[in-house]
C-alpha cells in the first residue's frame, strides 16, 4: 500500500526537476493511516523524518484537502477476513464516532451499513480538517448525492458548507444494466463517480448554502467524460444548475410527487416502535426478509440435504467454539483464530459473537420451514436465531411450520431495481426479487405461535369507512385493497422516485370495491399458482437421446419463444405477453428458468438440485403453470380500476 506514495512523491520531485532543472527533494510526503488517531505510531519501517513530516502536518492549518478516496463499504464474505478497519475512541473523536454523531445520527434511513464506507468518512474527516474556512475536492462514489442512506450526511454537509459543487460523472452500472463499468464509468468500476468541490466561508453564512449540481449524459463512454472534462478545464466551464433541497435533504427533487405524502402510509418506522401511541399507518408491524449470511447452508430444495449441510456446518461451529473456550490465546482475535474453510462453515458477525459467547448450537429437525426464496420458488429453509444472522420480525409473522399468515412483499427502501410486489404464506428471503423486501402480514403472533392478532391498524379502517361511508369495508379489504393498488401501472410509474425513497403510501381510488376484488384475485393466483392449469405448450422431443425429465439448466430461446429444458426436450409456444409480468428485473417465468438449475456454490462445494425423484414433471409443470399465472395477471392488472389522480 505504501508504493503509490513513494510514487507520488518521485513524480513530483520529477515533475520539479524538468520545470527547474534542479532536484529538491519533496518532504511533503507522508506515509500515516489519514483516519487513525492523533498518536503517531512510529514502525520499524517509516523513518524518523517521516514521522516529523507526519507530526508537522498535524499541527499545520490546512485550508483546501484534494482526493480521491477508496469506496467499499464492506467486506462481501465474513470468512474473508478483511473488514474495513474502524476508527473509534474513547473520547469519541475517532472518525468512525464522528460519522456516527452526525451523519448517522441525523439520517431517518433504516439501514445505515452504507455509512462506513471509506469515502464517507473521508468527508467527514476532510470537514473536520479545514476548520473555520477551506475547499475540500474529492472524487468520490456518488451514491451519497441522493440514495436515502445518506440523508444524514446530505442534512450535514449543508450544514458545514457555504456552497457545493457537484458534477456527476454518472457509470453505476449496478442501477442500470445497460451500462458496462469498463466502458461507460471514468475508472472502470460498478459504482458511479462524481467530483465534488465543497467551499466553507469564514465569515457567517447570510442565506442557505447553495448546492450547484451538473450530469453528463447516461450512456457517455468514458472517453466521451475524458473529452468533457478536457473542455471545462475549470469549475466556471461547466454549466451547473442550482438544486432546491426538500425538507428531508433530498437534493436531486425533480421527479418527486409531492401528493405522494398526502396518501396513507402503509406502515412507518414509529408504529413499529410505538406501544401506547394511536398509529397512523395501515399496518403496525412490518419486517425485513429473513437475511441467513449463508444461505447456501440454510436453504435447499430438499430437506434432507438440507439438514445434512445445517448439521456439518454446526459440528464445524461447536468444535471451533470449544478450542475458542479453551485456548489460552485470546490475544488473538476472534477473525484470526477461526477456521476459513468455506466447506466446512460460512461465518458472519453475528455467528462469531455467538462463539465468542461460548454459545453451543444444538441441531433441531423441527426448525425446517418453508421459505419463499424466490418468487414461485420454494426452498427449505432452517429458521434459527443463530444461523440466521438477521430474522427480524419473522418469528412473530410465522413463528413455527404451522402458523398460518398471508404476507405482502414489496421493494424495500432505496431499491435498486423495479418497484413489486408478490404475497406469500412463507416466510420470506430478504433479496425475494426486489432487494431488501420489506413485508407486511395481516396477522402477527408471539413467538410460541399463539395469540394470534390482526395488524391492520383500527386506526386505519376508520380512515377508510369514513373516507367511502361504507362501514361494512373489513381489515380483509383493506388488505386486498392494498395488493390490488401496489399492481397499477400509473402507480407505479407517476410515483416511482418516491417508492425508492420511501415506503409507499396508499391512495383513495374511486373504486373500493374494484381494487379489493381484484387485489384477492391477484393474491389467489400468487398464493396458489401451483393449483392453476397448464398453460398448453408444444413439447419437441429429441428422439435421438434417452427420454429425461431433469434438469440441469434450462435457457430461453433468443426470440423468447422457447424453452431449452434439457437435451431431450424442448418447450415451444411461449406467448410474448408472459414477459409483462415483472417481479424486480425479471420476469415471472425468468425468475423459473434463473432458479431451476442445478447450483453448486464454488466455495462450499453444497449441491442445491430442484429436480424431484417423488414427481420427475413438477419443473414442467410450474413452467405451464406460471406462464398461466403471468398472463391472468397481466389481464387484471391490465383492467384495474381508475386511481383518479388528477
Amino acid at each position: 500500500m505504501l508504493l503509490p506514495y513513494y510514487i507520488a512523491s518521485m513524480n513530483i520531485e520529477h515533475q520539479y526537476f524538468e520545470a527547474t532543472g534542479g532536484y529538491k527533494a519533496f518532504e511533503g510526503i507522508c506515509l500515516v493511516d489519514t483516519f487513525s488517531d492523533q498518536q503517531v505510531q512510529q514502525l520499524s519501517l517509516f523513518t524518523p523524518e517521516n514521522t516529523a513530516r507526519v507530526q508537522r502536518q498535524r499541527s499545520s492549518p490546512i485550508f483546501v484537502i484534494i482526493g480521491n478516496p477508496p469506496y467499499n463499504a464492506s467486506q462481501v464474505n465474513e470468512n474473508d477476513n478483511n473488514k474495513n478497519r474502524r476508527y473509534t475512541n474513547k473520547d469519541k473523536t475517532g472518525i468512525d464516532d464522528r460519522v456516527a454523531a452526525t451523519y448517522s445520527k441525523d439520517s431517518k434511513a433504516t439501514n445505515k451499513n452504507a455509512l462506513s464506507d471509506p469515502y464517507v468518512k473521508a468527508f467527514r474527516w476532510a470537514s473536520d480538517r479545514i476548520g473555520d474556512e477551506g475547499i475540500i475536492a474529492l472524487v468520490t462514489n456518488n451514491s451519497f448525492i441522493n440514495e436515502i442512506a445518506f440523508d444524514g450526511m446530505r442534512c450535514n454537509l449543508e450544514k458545514d458548507f457555504d456552497v457545493i459543487y457537484i458534477l456527476d460523472l454518472g457509470g453505476n452500472v449496478r442501477k442500470n444494466s445497460k451500462l458496462s463499468g469498463t466502458t461507460h464509468n471514468v475508472f472502470g468500476i460498478q459504482v458511479g463517480v462524481s467530483i465534488n468541490l465543497l467551499i466553507r466561508k469564514k465569515e457567517k453564512r447570510s442565506q442557505s448554502t447553495q448546492i450547484y449540481y451538473a450530469r453528463v449524459d447516461e450512456f457517455w463512454r468514458k472517453e466521451e467524460k475524458y473529452n468533457y472534462l478536457n473542455q471545462c478545464q475549470k469549475w466556471d466551464g461547466v454549466q451547473w444548475n442550482l438544486m432546491e433541497p426538500d425538507k428531508k435533504y433530498t437534493w436531486l427533487t425533480e421527479s418527486l410527487n409531492y401528493d405522494f405524502d398526502d396518501f396513507i402510509s402503509i406502515g412507518n418506522k414509529e408504529s413499529k416502535l410505538s406501544k401506547t401511541q394511536e398509529i397512523h399507518a395501515i399496518f403496525k408491524l412490518y419486517s425485513r426478509g429473513v437475511a441467513t449470511c449463508r444461505d447456501c447452508w440454510v436453504y435447499n430444495f430438499d430437506a434432507i440435504n438440507l439438514g445434512e449441510n445445517v448439521k456439518r456446518t454446526i459440528l464445524t461451529y461447536n468444535e471451533q467454539m470449544f478450542s475458542w473456550t479453551q485456548s489460552i490465546e485470546h490475544s488473538l482475535k476472534i477473525d484470526d483464530f477461526v477456521t476459513k474453510d468455506e466447506t466446512k462453515i460460512s461465518w458472519s458477525e453475528g455467528l462469531k459473537i455467538y462463539l465468542k459467547r461460548g454459545f453451543k448450537i444444538e441441531y433441531k429437525p423441527d426448525y425446517i420451514n418453508q421459505s419463499l426464496y424466490r418468487p414461485f420458488t420454494k426452498n427449505y429453509l432452517y429458521f434459527d436465531k443463530t444461523l440466521n444472522e438477521r430474522r427480524y420480525q419473522f418469528p412473530y409473522l410465522l413463528p413455527t411450520p404451522e402458523t398460518e399468515n398471508l404476507i405482502i412483499s414489496i421493494a424495500g427502501v432505496g431499491n435498486r431495481k423495479e418497484f413489486g410486489c408478490f404475497i406469500s404464506k412463507f416466510i420470506i428471503a430478504l433479496d425475494l426479487a426486489f432487494e431488501k423486501a420489506q413485508c407486511f402480514p395481516f396477522y402477527t403472533y408471539d413467538e410460541d405461535g399463539t395469540n394470534r392478532k390482526e395488524n391492520i391498524t383500527d386506526w386505519s379502517l376508520e380512515q377508510f369507512r369514513n373516507y367511502y361511508q361504507v362501514q361494512t369495508i373489513t381489515k380483509w379489504d383493506i388488505f386486498y385493497y392494498t395488493y390490488g393498488l401496489l399492481h397499477h401501472p400509473t402507480y407505479r410509474e407517476r410515483y416511482a422516485a418516491n417508492l425508492k425513497r420511501e415506503l409507499p403510501r396508499i391512495p383513495y381510488a374511486p373504486d373500493f370495491r374494484g381494487f379489493v376484488d381484484a387485489g384477492q384475485q391477484l393474491a389467489d393466483l400468487h398464493l396458489n399458482y401451483e393449483q392453476q392449469p397448464e398453460y398448453s405448450l408444444k413439447f419437441i422431443e429429441n428422439d435421438q437421446v434417452p427420454l429425461n425429465w431433469r434438469v440441469e439448466k434450462m435457457k430461453l430461446s433468443k426470440d423468447k419463444t422457447q424453452i431449452i429444458y434439457n437435451e431431450f426436450l424442448t418447450l415451444s409456444g411461449i406467448p410474448p405477453e408472459v414477459f409483462e409480468y415483472r417481479l424486480g428485473n425479471r420476469s415471472a417465468l425468468d425468475w423459473i428458468i434463473d432458479q431451476y438449475q442445478v447450483k453448486i456454490y464454488k466455495r462450499s462445494g453444497i449441491v442445491n438440485d430442484p429436480n424431484r425423484l417423488d414427481d420427475e414433471q413438477y419443473i414442467i409443470r410450474l413452467i405451464g403453470q406460471v406462464i398461466t399465472v403471468s398472463l391472468e395477471t397481466v389481464k387484471i392488472v391490465n383492467h384495474l380500476p381508475d386511481l383518479g389522480l388528477s
